[in-house]
């Protein structure tokens, strides 16, 4: 049996209004900017004998050049996949119960990341973890950019603080893990053989999960030559599930492809199945002192609170203008 076309009119429709909306934005936003620029020459003009005039226009000064700074950020994002959409999934390391405390910690700062910038968030898995927090999740992020700024947050992320979950109020260390893919566009869409294919499907359940939870909804889909493993539970029906379980493994394939510099999908069989994810790439310490510190481009945030309730643009941008300057190595 052929691979159903998951790219119905309403997805291809969707599409073509992403696109028209990106373009717009882009458009806009340069006439905001010189609009800004054009005012700011008036009040400065205007400003000579006037102090408190004068420190307005400094603080406007201030503000457009932050914004500048944000477009020559997204003139860096002209990759491949940059412009997509993005799928982020979160797993659980070592740490046990601390550990899937901290994946939930994560996921709660990459949904607040998203909202701050006007994203769009959909749940598709959540695995709960066994007495608190969750084991694993994965969620879709869309809007403009997405995969470009979030394939900066790829990696283990290490939490160090005095654990809520000892008696003894002992410093825990903990690690998880995030992924991101692109959500391919049907320009970048690739085959998948139906017979490397295993799906099984089970019960759906906790978080986003509920309203199906009495049928077998839920899928599991198994790409046999490289063990890859991806499931799906927050649609309503089995077919929704599949279809967006298939974009994840679909997504999932280009995005290590990239990383193990294959040629083809097919190059894959065997090579990623003991493919690990390294060394963490940030650690956020709540204890002894509040810090946050990103050990590949030495970023620093003192404020972990703030970066906890989604201040990650700092981090994403200081990792965007070095990978661009050859500083350190570009995640794909």
């Amino acid at each position: 049996m052929s691979e159903p076309d998951f790219w119905n009119d309403s997805e291809k429709a969707r599409e073509v209004s992403r696109e028209q909306k990106m373009t717009e934005d882009r458009i806009n936003g340069y006439k905001s900017l010189k609009a800004r620029i054009d005012e700011i020459e008036t009040l400065a003009e205007l400003s000579e004998d006037d102090d408190d005039m004068a420190l307005e226009v400094l603080s406007e000064i201030n503000s457009l050049k932050q914004a500048i700074e944000e477009k020559k950020i997204e003139i860096l994002l002209s990759g491949e996949y940059d412009e997509n959409d993005a799928i982020l999934s979160l797993h659980v390391g070592v740490g046990g119960t601390d550990a899937q405390d901290w994946t939930q910690m994560l996921l709660r700062m990459y949904t607040r990341w998203a909202d701050k910038k006007g994203y769009k968030v959909d749940v598709l898995d959540v695995i709960d973890g066994d007495e608190a927090g969750i084991r694993d999740a994965s969620i879709r992020v869309s809007g403009p950019h997405a995969y470009g700024y979030l394939k900066a947050e790829k990696g283990i992320h290490r939490l160090v603080r005095i654990s809520p979950f000892n008696a003894s109020g002992k410093r825990q260390t903990s690690f998880a893990s995030v992924e991101v893919m692109p959500v391919l566009t049907q320009e970048q869409d690739i085959e998948i053989r139906d017979e490397d294919i295993k799906m099984d499907t089970f019960r759906s359940g906790g978080a986003g999960g509920q309203h199906v939870n009495t049928t077998d909804s839920a899928v599991r889909l198994t790409h046999l030559p490289t063990g890859i493993i991806v499931s799906c539970q927050n649609e309503r029906s089995q077919f929704s599930n599949r279809d967006m379980a298939m974009k994840m493994l679909k997504s999932k394939l280009i995005e290590l492809k990239e990383r193990a510099h294959k040629e083809k999908i097919e190059d894959l069989a065997g090579v990623l199945k003991d493919m690990s994810w390294g060394s963490q790439i940030r650690s956020y310490v709540f204890n002894p002192y509040n810090l946050v510190k990103d050990h590949r481009t030495l970023a620093e945030n003192g404020n972990v609170t703030e970066v906890m309730n989604g201040d990650l643009d700092m981090f994403i941008s200081e990792y965007l203008k070095q990978s661009n300057n050859g500083t350190i190595e570009l995640q794909k």
